[in-house]
């Protein structure tokens, strides 16, 4: 089973509202999409969006690493000799998690496509079915307290609240204003998107302590590379700190965990390269007792349903945060994982379960 060619297509697909945090402003889901095909004829599928303010990685620079850097490389390799076509993948780009991510899922679509078995169940299959969070985009208290009312109305349980652009004192308003439309029965998780300095995230987070507004977690409080203002904050206060930003790679991961600078950590295929190395995050956060979210960037139902097949395959994983499918105008993926309102059904088919994928 060797790989016999491997095409890019870009995407486009606008967001019937525009997704806004404290890095960016999203109006269009653009995307690199990745076809695998095997000289069997298997095809394995793969995406990435460009995401530069976090992962650095553009359109134009994810386009030519796949196709310059990557393809020469694999085309002609046996998919069986894994291990050894993951290393090389992993070696022959410094950073460009992006690019790798996109010939990563492609790789384990084809993989399990030969053992015959659905992606979460090649890799683990510890259950078939998610529950993913809702976002709320950073706007005036106002606009964030109506857009949480509607996402619970839509039946949604979890929210994940966007809060780090402005000064801390408009964030705190704008929690207790969601709080006072939306109740107490559902779970608020906050993401600064590394918004915040650490003095002031544990000032800020020890007042919503105190007002009772009952969060969850604050993912990425401090920039992404200030590991010791993350501990400071995460041993400062009692909520459940998440490290996202902080953690692209494995070695990274380590030095969240070996410090216990972070109480949970955010998995995204975009920033691990893949599903090779979030399972080695993953395995790390496990044997320390750190539970692991898996979330995403804004990505099609194609991204979304390879992580959603990681995610479904690991028992350390407890939180999924996929909703960017939600937020698109438009569907441009047949077949992959299925959405009911807030909760995700893993596809029966093998490998990702994706058919087709209208580029």
């Amino acid at each position: 089973m060797k790989i016999h060619q491997l095409e890019t297509f870009r995407t486009s697909v606008p967001l019937h509202t525009p997704f806004k945090t404290a890095l960016r402003t999203v109006e269009v889901a653009e995307g690199i999409v990745v076809k695998l095909t095997c000289d069997d004829g298997t095809v394995g599928w793969g995406e990435a969006p460009p995401t530069v303010v976090i992962t650095g990685d553009s359109l134009s620079s994810i386009e030519w690493a796949i196709q310059q850097v990557i393809k020469p490389a694999i085309i002609g390799k046996s998919l069986l000799n894994y291990e050894q076509l993951f290393q090389q993948l992993h070696s022959l780009l410094v950073r460009n998690s992006s690019a790798k991510a996109a010939v990563d899922m492609a790789l384990y679509d084809c993989l399990s496509q030969h053992c015959n078995l659905p992606l979460y169940q090649f890799l683990g299959g510890y259950r078939h079915e998610l529950e993913t969070d809702y976002t709320v985009s950073v706007n005036s208290p106002k606009e964030m307290g109506e857009d949480a009312e509607a996402y619970v109305k839509q039946g949604f349980n979890v929210l994940k609240v966007k809060v780090g652009k402005d000064d801390i004192e408009t964030d705190i308003k704008r929690i207790h204003e969601i709080r006072q439309r939306i109740g107490y029965d559902i779970k608020i998780r906050l993401d600064a998107n590394q918004g915040w300095e650490s003095k002031a995230a544990v000032k800020a987070i020890r007042k919503l302590e105190d007002l009772d507004l009952n969060i969850e977690l604050v993912e990425q409080p401090v920039p992404a590379h200030d590991i010791e203002g993350l501990k400071r904050v995460t041993d400062g206060v009692d909520t459940l700190i998440m490290a996202d930003e902080s953690v692209f790679t494995p070695y990274q991961a380590f030095e969240v965990l070996k410090t216990r600078s972070a109480d949970l950590i955010n998995i995204k295929l975009m920033k691990a390269g893949g599903i090779y190395y979030a399972q080695k995050i993953n395995d790390l956060a496990e044997v320390c007792g750190v539970e692991c979210m898996v979330g995403s960037m804004i990505e099609t139902r194609l991204g979304i349903t390879a992580a959603a097949h990681f995610a479904a395959s690991k028992k350390n994983v407890t939180r999924f945060d996929f909703d960017a499918p939600l937020m698109l105008a438009k569907d441009i993926v047949v077949g992959g994982i299925e959405y009911n309102g807030r909760m995700i059904t893993m596809p029966t088919q093998p490998g990702l379960g994706i058919e087709r994928v209208l580029v």
